[in-house]
């Protein structure tokens, strides 16, 4: 009933007109009622009334309560949110009534029978707006829970969150089958939370959702660790609970509302990783800020997470470079949107520039047009499959490509330049790990070059990136499965894109000569610990539901990563979680020699494992007498 109502045009149309009156209609009941208790019950002798005088007095109040309530926007509040302060607010603008009623009174006609009436009818105004307010609230809270296949549920978080939670289960039609029970919480047990109890902490879990038929789990703690939060869903899941989940965010109110957060199924990325990194903002401040930055593959996974990071940091220009056009339009599009909506410091420029790295000419333009007081290099062909069967193309975007862009910096005076790198560029086995390694070298041969400081940034597979596992386990477990593992043993570091971003960022201060900073990339996790608990969190059962295939390794993939080279020394930076290596000490006329074997190379026509062993023989030091 109260949706065909509430959804009525008639009614959308005019909701401010119709709650207005219906206000006024209280205060008018509420004279009435203080009139006869002042009449001690008795119905009054009207013939003797002047109708004027009367009619002057109605109008008079309906005038200074209809101003009183626009001014304090009583008509704009949302029924369904009443609480302190809409509380506080109708209060307020019914006091400002009657005492401004009561001067009327004392002023025109001295009289103090009347002052009571006004009084005490401003006293059942206020109770009467709020119980005609709480009891639409409790209608639609019935409306919302009168319905089949309910589900006993539980939030895990008795604090701000989980109280916001709480108010959005309570209100919004879309949980409608949804029974709260009461809280779980490690700090407030048997405490109250908008009228439920916090039933037990979290090692309570089993018994509570046991004694309570509890079938859903909702996580209400934006402050918990990963960690605190792989121990809650393991223990939900081992429970066979439905567990969704709270999206962190910064404001829980606005315009005095709660915010509908988004609660979405638990997902592995919520798991893993490690949350926002602790940065040295002053030292991180310290060469963006007001600075001129740029940053190549602004439009991949990583580059368009540091350009978002950068911007914190509020930079004086901010230019991406990609050869990609639509991933570089949406990111820019993004960036305006975030300044129309205040997201975003208005002030700071944004430029865009297709250009490919290949192309030593378009990247020199750029730089000396543009010149940029920093470069991000985050361009680079990374599937390890594709660059199996095309060797080549890795060589001219990640050899050549890189080298260009050092080159560029050089000659354009840049002051830092930070290159990502990847732990496949350890003791590699294949084409895009063996190009990697090579821009490192490149890289470590161009440190001490006395114009630009220069540092690569090196660091294991990143959650949610282009091609990376995850997307590709999602997929193959909504179309069913099975889901596919090249080895039950496979072994792989993680890290969040914002968490390798904001340490990308770290690193970047520390840039001298060429050093390679290593980031620490936590525990190892097993893929098919992996695989399993992505079918679990949704909501199915591996073997049974969906199958766990093992496929083989494939071209060129290794067992288990590596973050370290056999003779780099490693130390530890004011960073726990950042160590860097040493330069090795290469020759820069040998890598001169291997670029232009390589140059030499692209002419010639080779199957592609000549040239997976040819960058294998150069990065490991042998000579091109053979590949001359």
């Amino acid at each position: 009933m109260l949706n065909y109502v509430f959804s009525n045009p008639l009614y959308l149309r005019f909701r401010e007109v119709l709650l207005c009156m219906i206000d006024m209609g209280m205060v008018f009941m509420s004279f009435l009622l203080a009139y006869w208790v002042r009449n001690d019950f008795l119905i009054p002798n009207l013939t003797n009334v002047n109708l004027g005088s009367l009619l002057l007095y109605i109008l008079t109040i309906f005038v200074v309560y209809l101003v009183s309530f626009f001014a304090f926007k009583i008509h704009k509040s949302l029924w369904k949110y009443i609480g302190p302060v809409e509380v506080i607010r109708i209060s307020a603008s019914v006091g400002v009534s009657t005492l401004t009623l009561l001067a009327f009174n004392i002023i025109f006609h001295h009289s103090m029978r009347f002052s009571s009436v006004i009084f005490t009818a401003g006293i059942l105004t206020v109770l009467l707006m709020l119980n005609v307010r709480l009891g639409y609230r409790l209608l639609r809270r019935k409306e919302i829970q009168d319905s089949a296949n309910i589900k006993n549920a539980i939030i895990i978080g008795a604090g701000d969150g989980g109280y916001i939670l709480s108010k959005e289960l309570q209100q919004n039609k879309q949980y409608k089958q949804i029974k709260m029970i009461g809280f779980v919480d490690d700090k407030r047990v048997h405490k109250m939370v908008s009228g439920y109890e916090v039933l037990g902490d979290t090692y309570d879990l089993p018994q509570i959702a046991q004694q309570h038929k509890i079938q859903v789990a909702f996580i209400a703690i934006p402050s918990a660790t990963k960690a605190e939060l792989r121990r809650i869903a393991d223990l939900c899941q081992s429970l066979k609970l439905e567990t969704k989940i709270m999206k962190e965010g910064n404001d829980f109110f606005e315009n005095g509302i709660p915010r509908n957060y988004p609660i979405e199924d638990i997902s592995i990325e919520d798991l893993l990783g490690r949350g926002e990194i602790k940065l040295d903002q002053d030292e991180v401040r310290s060469y963006i800020t007001n600075k001129i930055i740029a940053v190549t593959g602004a439009g991949g996974s990583i580059g368009s997470e540091l350009c978002r990071q950068i911007i914190r940091f509020k930079p004086k220009q901010l230019i991406m470079i990609d050869i990609n056009e639509n991933a570089l339009y949406m990111l820019e599009q993004e960036f305006n949107r975030n300044k129309v909506h205040g997201k975003m410091d208005g002030s700071i420029d944004v430029l865009s520039f297709i250009a490919s790295i290949r192309d030593f000419s378009a990247i020199h333009q750029i730089f000396k047009e543009q010149k940029p007081d920093v470069v991000y290099h985050a361009a680079a062909h990374k599937h390890v499959p594709l660059m199996e069967t095309r060797p080549q193309e890795a060589i001219k975007n990640n050899v050549f490509g890189t080298n260009n862009v050092i080159n560029a910096c050089i000659k354009n005076e840049v002051s830092r330049f930070i290159m990502i790198s990847t732990d496949k560029a350890v003791n590699p086995t294949n084409v895009m790990g063996a190009t990697k390694r090579m821009t490192e070298m490149i890289l470590q041969v161009n440190g001490n070059n006395g114009v630009t400081k220069m540092a690569a940034v090196r660091f294991g597979n990143v959650l949610g990136s282009n091609g990376s596992v995850i997307p590709i386990f999602k997929k193959q477990i909504e179309e069913g499965g099975p889901v596919t593992i090249t080895d039950k043993n496979i072994i792989r570091y993680f890290m969040t894109i914002p968490e390798a971003a904001q340490l990308v960022l770290q690193a970047g201060y520390y840039a001298d000569k060429g050093e390679i900073f290593v980031l620490d990339m936590g525990e190892p996790v097993k893929i098919l610990d992996l695989a399993e608990k992505m079918i679990r969190l949704s909501g199915y059962k591996p073997y049974e539901d969906i199958d766990i295939v093992e496929i083989g390794l494939r071209p060129g993939e290794k067992m288990f990563e590596e973050l370290h080279l056999r003779g780099e020394i490693t130390s530890k930076t004011k960073n726990d979680l950042i160590f860097v290596n040493q330069a090795i000490d290469i020759r820069k006329d040998s890598i001169n020699e291997y670029l232009a074997a390589l140059s030499d190379a692209l002419y010639k026509e080779m199957p592609a494992e000549q040239w997976r062993q040819m960058l294998l023989e150069f990065i490991h030091g042998k000579g091109v007498e053979k590949h001359g």
